[in-house]
């Protein structure tokens, strides 16, 4: 290692471990020692620390015992005329930084310095959840932490917007000489958020920890490692989570000295300066710290170095086009045309149709186009007919195709599209059209799309696009009556009616120890995924993550437990899972990757259960938050009492029927009961049980279990009269 770079390291490291001593002196003076200390909606405290050296920090206190191991891991800066291998300081004294700059972020939150201004701060455990899917089915194949600001803001938006064609997140922050690539987006009108795969995360390197603290809960979360398996962690998270840094600008001591922790992760530094370089691998899978002076080569240098494995969809519209623009938002002072929404009419309907009925290509625009609205109007009616042919190309799987048209036309930038069937919404930017987007360019991304995606079961692709009212009003009466008929036939499948459910190991790439199994009457726990995708997706790749498994003799049929079923999972569990009930949470439960909507934990004390989702962050009965309860869950560990599902599976005749279904739900959130709704309602009435809604708490009532027992009481909930779970 270069001298000239361990000095830099050494000297930022220091600085930082400095500032942390400073600070938290200065708030035991001011607070005491037994003042709480905590990120918002966390379950692994200061995450570094609980990954690496598995201390929970919870006061100032305990922060002292992680300062002393920073202190301990710093060395003295190299003396001029000593020449030694520096590569174990330096990587030394980049850990001492990152658990210095964790307390440094987490003191700033105790004085309401975080998050700052345009900034994210903090990254929650919830959204790290809510991403997984994302994570592990490819569309988001790696990670960006941008330090610095570009020389010009041109410059700037060039570079992150081929990271988001290349659906890599970037999280962006820091900045050179008061100036941080963030002024530079916000100055250039670039959409930043979740949803854009554009997060600033702070103004000063010390927050860059953020990054790096989503990147190590990453292990905690899917990996199934416990806190304080420090290797296993850092292993994890060179082999699994492709992530780098870009650092814009010149780099300062903290620079290197943040950059050499992130080294220690696996994650390679790229930089736009004239920087030596470490080219040796090892602590990373490539070369470790690399300069690319020309910045329309940078990003693709950055790919190389980190190897991330990514797909660019080049589909010939006149806007960029990929996963990263699937949450733009169109406000109404950008909007150029809509269709749908409270607007106007609008609907998409794709159907089978025989292979002599279909010109493979064909786009058809019947009525004016977007540039030929009525004089001062802003929206259109829409009727978007998707015709499909192929060998085999079931009925069955019209609905998962339908559903592809919300993602496929939200990739295009410029465009936003909300909702399905005869409730869509679809806008057109003022830029979009300006760029030459018209109609047929949503033809020509759905046949693209559809046979970039589903080759195996779609030969022929027509688009037919209708803009006049008469026309909507006819054909929508067809479509009508064929998402009737898709429900019924969805709503009559049942797990007795199939021989074959449908594995689902996607998120193996993160918890390699778990697998889900999809039913009729069981959609994977990230709710993603129905039988129908899993039959369809078989359809599609062979090989692929979803396999037929058949469910062989059965073993117990009330806690939904097959021979066949229990030797697929022990051996695609990694000889980890033994059984596994699809029917119970008390007996050998189906375990959890920790992509779940929701997670179902017992309540002993009343004899029943409770529900929470993961947008929800107050407290539960349970006496834990769901970010809490996610770390006990998650992992791809059975874990008896407690079980990861997805929303709908909680109005399936199926959940947890073993031990009496939704009679024995007692608590879940207000905003889950409302959204769940009329399908509640109706599965209430089936049990016999019409008012069992009325009885289920939730926060409005309490969020303790002594206050649950008393309202269950009064309101004489059913899961009192039945059988102990326990």
């Amino acid at each position: 290692m270069s001298k000239i770079v361990a000095e830099a390291v050494i000297r930022g490291s220091r600085e930082v471990f400095k500032q942390a001593s400073d600070f938290l002196d200065k708030a035991i003076k001011e607070k005491g020692e037994s003042q709480r200390i905590e990120f918002p909606e966390t379950a692994f405290y200061m995450p570094m620390a609980n990954a690496l050296l598995g201390v929970k920090v919870e006061t100032l206190k305990d922060a002292i015992a992680i300062l002393k191991h920073a202190e301990s891991l710093l060395p003295q800066v190299p003396a001029d005329k000593v020449w030694l291998p520096y590569l174990g300081d330096a990587l030394n004294a980049g850990m001492a930084t990152l658990f210095s700059e964790e307390i440094i972020v987490a003191l700033r939150y105790l004085y309401q310095q975080e998050p700052q201004k345009d900034c994210n701060g903090f990254f929650t455990d919830t959204i790290m959840r809510s991403l997984g899917i994302q994570l592990v089915d490819g569309r988001m194949p790696g990670f960006a932490a941008i330090l610095g600001a570009a020389p010009d803001n041109q410059t700037a938006v060039k570079i992150v917007r081929e990271l988001q064609q290349r659906n890599i997140l970037a999280f962006v922050g820091s900045s050179v000489n008061g100036r941080s690539i963030i002024d530079q987006l916000i100055e250039e009108n670039v959409q930043m958020g979740w949803d854009n795969y554009i997060v600033p995360y702070g103004r000063d390197t010390i927050s860059g920890i953020y990054p790096l603290n989503w990147a190590i809960r990453s292990a905690l979360t899917f990996g199934g490692i416990k806190p304080g398996q420090a290797e296993k962690c850092l292993l994890y998270t060179k082999e699994r989570v492709f992530a780098f840094g870009l650092v814009l600008g010149e780099l300062d001591d903290i620079k290197y000295a943040t950059g050499a922790g992130a080294i220690n992760m696996g994650f390679p530094i790229i930089a736009d300066t004239d920087i030596p370089e470490i080219k040796p691998s090892g602590i990373t899978v490539y070369e470790a710290l690399v300069k690319e002076l020309d910045h329309k080569k940078i990003v693709p240098r950055c790919i190389e170095v980190r190897g991330v494995k990514v797909k660019v969809s080049n589909i010939a519209v006149p806007v960029s086009y990929a996963a990263a623009f699937e949450g733009e938002r169109v406000r109404k002072e950008q909007l150029q045309l809509e269709f749908g929404g409270k607007s106007g009419q609008a609907f998409e309907y794709l159907t089978m149709k025989d292979m002599d009925q279909v010109v493979d290509g064909k786009i058809e625009i019947i009525g004016p186009d977007i540039d030929q609205p009525e004089k001062g109007k802003k929206s259109m009616p829409l009727a978007l007919i998707v015709e499909v042919a192929g060998r085999k190309m079931q009925k069955d799987f019209e609905p998962v195709l339908e559903r592809q048209i919300h993602r496929f036309v939200n990739y295009a930038m410029g465009l936003m599209h909300v909702g399905q069937r005869d409730m869509n919404w679809i806008r057109v930017s003022q830029e979009a059209f300006s760029k030459g987007f018209r109609l047929k360019h949503i033809g020509v991304i759905l046949h693209a799309m559809l046979h970039q995606e589903y080759s195996a079961i779609v030969d022929k692709v027509q688009i037919k696009i209708y803009t006049k009212q008469e026309d909507l009003e006819k054909l929508l009466a067809e479509a009508s009556n064929t998402f009737k008929e898709r429900d019924e036939r969805l709503r009559g499948m049942t797990d007795e009616s199939v021989d074959t459910f449908y594995s689902c190991t996607l998120c193996q790439s993160f918890a390699p120890n778990h697998v889900c199994m999809i039913t009729p009457e069981r959609l994977g726990l990230c709710g993603a995924y129905s039988w129908l995708d899993g039959k369809a997706s078989y359809e599609i790749t062979p090989t692929g993550p979803n396999q037929p498994v058949a469910k062989g003799a059965v073993v117990d049929q009330n806690l939904g437990q097959w021979k066949d079923i229990n030797e697929f999972f022990y051996s695609k569990s990694n000889k980890t899972i033994e059984k596994v009930s699809m029917y119970s949470l008390m007996d050998s439960p189906q375990s959890s990757c920790g992509c779940f909507e929701c997670i179902v934990a017992i309540i002993p004390e009343a004899n029943g259960v409770m529900v929470v989702h993961r947008d929800y962050s107050g407290m539960t009965p349970c006496g834990m938050s769901f970010t809490t309860l996610a770390g006990s869950v998650g992992g791809g560990v059975q874990t008896p009492g407690f079980l990861g599902v997805g929303k709908l599976y909680l109005v399936s005749k199926k959940f947890i029927s073993a031990e009496g279904g939704l009679k024995r739900l007692l608590w879940m959130p207000k905003e889950l009961k409302e959204l769940l709704g009329d399908k509640l309602k109706k599965r209430a009435e089936e049990l016999g049980q019409p008012d069992l809604i009325e009885k289920i708490a939730d926060e409005t009532t309490t969020t303790t279990s002594e206050q649950l027992l008393e309202s269950l009481q009064k309101l004489k909930h059913p899961a009192l009269e039945m059988d102990p779970m326990m």
